[in-house]
């Protein structure tokens, strides 16, 4: 039988929420964005400290509320995460042995796969950059680089890693409507050339923004896929933890070395490429940014989700 002195204590970290939110609300004022997310995770046990959507809405006063922000979307809603999944298919393409840290890749700034034409964001301004090391691919966020690095990579094999990764799986996140990853069918990614591409730069499937921060969790980790989660437990009248949720063992997908090698190029992202504005004096930070067209009925429109 429990006491009633038990309180339930989350792994939030008050300071953290409190200027997660008021740093994304003045975010969303000031590029009119529709809505924004901040997570802030410990990778080592999956520990979420900060998880803040916007809108939101006065918890005393819900019923005043729009529905659509009663939900954390950050963990309900699919989206495609665009090139901050290039870093996860380098990691592949290394782990699989198709690739090493010294390997170069040809960017010709614009290709066609079938009848379909990819090119990179920048192509009217830079073109074809040539043949660029991994590190310049992700700081360029070459889409045809990593076009051309993951067709190394045989799409069944491709396709296998998706799955290892835990996509078509739940997170475990002990958050309500967890929505799982839309993948294509297997038979269709195989024998499609155009899906393994577009997955080589983040699009042509959906998922959480919670997946995709424990993703990137395994590359600061060494390569495990820790459970994110808010609940750390239940404390005592005297703060002491009285009792802890069990969580699975989490499943190693990456060597320590392969999570080092795309550590470092992502590194050289903040410091030389397309996140040079996530720079802070005296830290090391690692990131990638994204932008990805939004589907609407099949189709891409000209809105775009931004993220890093």
């Amino acid at each position: 039988m429990l006491s009633e002195d038990l309180k339930l204590q989350l792994t939030l970290d008050s300071r953290l929420q409190r200027v997660a939110q008021l740093s994304l609300r003045q975010q969303i004022q000031n590029y009119g964005a529709e809505r924004g997310a901040v997570m802030v995770m410990d990778s080592t046990d999956g520990a979420l400290l900060a998880l803040v959507t916007d809108p939101s809405f006065d918890r005393n006063a819900y019923f005043e509320a729009d529905l659509d922000w009663l939900k954390n979307w950050a963990v309900s809603d699919l989206y495609e995460p665009g090139s901050t999944f290039k870093p996860i298919n380098i990691a592949i393409a290394l782990e699989s042995g198709v690739a090493s840290p010294d390997t170069t890749v040809y960017d010709s700034g614009q290709i066609t796969i079938g009848k379909w034409p990819i090119k990179n964001a920048d192509y009217a301004q830079a073109g074809g950059r040539g043949m660029l090391t991994l590190s310049e691919m992700l700081q360029h966020s070459s889409n045809v680089g990593m076009v051309n690095l993951m067709d190394k990579l045989p799409a069944q094999d491709y396709f296998d890693w998706l799955g290892k990764l835990g996509l078509g799986q739940a997170t475990g996140i002990d958050l309500p409507a967890e929505a799982i990853a839309q993948l294509k069918e297997r038979s269709q990614f195989v024998r499609s050339r155009i899906e393994p591409a577009t997955t080589s730069f983040g699009q042509g499937f959906a998922l959480t923004p919670i997946q995709m921060m424990q993703l990137h969790g395994s590359l600061a980790n060494g390569g495990k896929l820790i459970t994110p989660h808010v609940i750390a437990g239940l404390v005592n009248g005297q703060n002491k933890t009285v009792w802890q949720p069990e969580r699975p063992d989490a499943a190693t997908i990456f060597s320590p070395q392969t999570t080092q090698a795309v550590l470092k190029t992502m590194e050289d992202v903040v410091q030389l490429g397309t996140g040079d504005g996530a720079q802070i004096p005296g830290y090391r930070i690692a990131g990638k940014t994204g932008t990805a067209q939004k589907a609407l009925n099949g189709y891409y429109t000209q809105s775009r989700i931004t993220s890093f």
